[in-house]
């Protein structure tokens, strides 16, 4: 008898543990203690609108769909700029944008199933220029995924090799618990894209929840009735507790330091180089440090630099300090190089540049980053897992007094000298047809206000503007960063523009890359945001064809028509310029008109027709 009665207490006991572990699963638990209002008008998109308010979010990028209205709808209420573009992938390249100029998070919110696939190529390029971006997506009720509901996929498993987190909200009370630490893990560390889903039932109100997947009142027998008891507590489950305070406020972001002694050690390299030099990547442009504080670091240190992507225009166009031309040459010759935030990918020739015997110090807060290629081409005599920018500017501090040797300087500069006549001197040729391309450049680059900003979409005359146009200040060069994505022109130069409503914003356009984008010249008019987009029409994806042609004798695939891309702008309500061979002598008069438009409010598209050169032989594409 006692062995049964212990069997039996036993059962009881295992049967009162699954009946709790099923009432919580439920959501029974939950509710016993936390309030559903079926009757409040309220809903989660709210909950969204109040979380982005209070991290500081200032626009909201999106293409309308119903599964997001909500979100829309009440971000607007609360003062957050809406912002509707053309495309999914131009709402998240304008939310990086942002991200990179205002050191915030940039949001972009997408509807479910096409809308949310459409911004697979944005987000990864977000992934690999080190973005913080919150991708909000739209998503079929929870019940309902796996039924066949409109445009119901599997987004999240898209989103996990492309973002730092992926998570589905699955209750309105969960909304701003997740998006927090969403936006915080965005930021932290290395700086990177995350992706929120918000099921449609978590963003409607509670009686457009129930009217959709309440199920039918009038329920018929057993089964039926207790679908019916299932699926309401399923709706009052969504919204127990949707509307008790919460606290909305950013968590704190966590960022990965240098040591004293890491810094020590690098000051001592330092203080015994006879030819340092210093690249600075676009990893050293993140946040806290200051763009002007790193800037005062590297003249203090006053070796000579080289500043790739978003670090262009760190130094102003006129420092001493500051190299453009002969990098392979400088970094043969250099003792020394500190890597602050530069990577030793495609870009640095997977580190096969540095000469034998040179002292390498890398800086990056990604270790992968850090130690890229160090196992076959190149090892660091210092290698350290933190923040660039804060590097230099305590390194700057521990080496006061430091001269850096000066016929070092002086012997990079006048290599740069000589390459820059050289570059003039190319300007001055006449194309065999239309306009030189080199001599464009240069007038734009004469012509630029120190308030401007250039966007850089394209391949061949984007590559040849980046040895010519000078960005005037910091964070005034936006490219798209290692993954090398065509399309990034149209998002970058509307949040540009947002961002910095005063600034003149160039985009800077291939003819190919154009195409991507060209229909956003709809939204700088609805959305008043006036750009300039000067593109190089040289009717042929160049880039690829010249390496095509040269290694395998054919233009297959890689030629385009000279097209009149500005009378498109003008249809879709801009102003549209072309200037070719015989504009020659006038090109300067239709850059100033170009700027005069815009000042008055309307963005530009100048179609100018270019020529072949042979600048960028040599260059690389794949």
């Amino acid at each position: 008898m006692d062995l049964l009665a212990g069997i039996g207490c036993a059962c009881a006991g295992l049967l009162v543990v699954a009946l709790v572990v099923v009432a919580h699963r439920l959501g029974l638990l939950y509710q016993l203690f936390h309030k559903v209002d079926p009757q409040s008008p309220r809903h989660g998109g709210e909950l969204v609108a109040e979380v982005l308010k209070a991290h500081g979010v200032r626009f909201v990028f999106t293409l309308a769909g119903g599964h997001i209205s909500p979100i829309l709808v009440a971000s607007e209420k609360v003062g957050i700029r809406v912002v509707d573009t053309r495309h999914e992938a131009t709402a998240v390249f304008a939310a990086d944008a942002v991200s990179r100029l205002s050191g915030r998070i940039g949001v972009a919110a997408v509807t479910a199933g096409p809308g949310v696939t459409n911004t697979v190529t944005a987000v990864k390029n977000a992934q690999m220029a080190e973005s913080p971006v919150l991708l909000i997506g739209g998503a079929a009720a929870t019940l309902q995924k796996g039924r066949g509901a409109l445009q119901d996929i599997d987004q999240l498993s898209l989103f996990k090799t492309l973002c730092k987190t992926c998570v589905s909200v699955r209750a309105v009370r969960d909304i701003v618990p997740a998006l927090r630490k969403a936006i915080v893990t965005a930021q932290s560390g290395t700086p990177g894209p995350v992706f929120v889903e918000l099921p449609i039932d978590v963003l409607y109100p509670f009686h457009v929840v129930e009217k959709e997947i309440g199920g039918t009142k009038s329920a018929r027998g057993l089964r039926g009735k207790m679908v019916r008891w299932y699926l309401q507590n399923y709706i009052r489950n969504l919204f127990a507790g949707a509307w008790e305070p919460q606290d909305m406020s950013p968590l704190p972001v966590q960022m990965p330091l240098a040591t004293e002694d890491e810094v020590q050690r690098c000051a001592e390299l330092v203080s015994r180089a006879k030819k340092p030099l210093v690249l600075v990547g676009s990893q050293a442009m993140l946040p806290p440090t200051p763009a002007e504080e790193l800037r005062a670091a590297l003249e203090a240190l006053g070796i000579p630099c080289y500043l790739g992507g978003a670090a262009r225009g760190l130094l102003p166009p006129g420092s001493p300090l500051l190299l453009r031309q002969n990098r392979r040459d400088a970094l043969r010759d250099a003792d020394l190089v500190l890597l602050a935030g530069a990577v030793c990918d495609f870009r640095l020739s997977y580190g096969r540049l540095f000469g034998r015997g040179a002292a390498i110090v890398a800086v990056n807060r990604n270790r992968e980053q850090l130690l890229r290629n160090s196992d076959v081409f190149w090892k660091p005599r210092l290698a350290v897992q933190g923040d660039a920018a804060s590097f230099v500017v305590r390194l700057a501090r521990s080496l006061r007094g430091f001269a850096c040797p000066g016929d070092w300087g002086e012997r990079l500069r006048e290599a740069e000298r000589k390459k820059e006549t050289a570059n003039r001197e190319k300007a001055a040729t006449p194309t065999p047809q239309h306009l030189n391309p080199l001599d464009l450049l240069h007038r734009l680059d004469a012509l630029l206000p120190p308030e401007s900003l250039l966007v850089a979409d394209g391949g061949d005359f984007v590559g040849t503007a980046a040895y010519i146009v000078r960005p005037r200040r910091p964070l005034a060069w936006l490219d798209p960063g290692a993954f090398g994505t065509l399309g990034v022109g149209g998002g970058f130069a509307l949040g540009a523009k947002l961002c910095r409503p005063d600034a003149e914003v160039w985009v800077l356009y291939g003819d190919g890359s154009l195409g991507y984008s060209l229909m956003e010249f709809d939204t700088f008019v609805r959305h008043k945001t006036p750009i300039i987009a000067l593109v190089g029409n040289d009717a042929c994806w160049s880039q690829i064809s010249r390496e095509q042609v040269a290694l395998l004798g054919s233009n297959v695939a890689c030629g385009l028509e000279y097209l009149d891309y500005h009378a498109v702008a003008e249809a879709l309500g801009g102003k549209g310029f072309v200037v070719g061979r015989p504009d020659r002598e006038r090109l300067d008069t239709v850059l100033r008109a170009a700027q005069d438009t815009c000042r008055q409010g309307h963005p530009v598209l100048i179609n100018a027709l270019i020529g072949k050169t042979d600048f960028r032989d040599g260059s690389i594409s794949v």
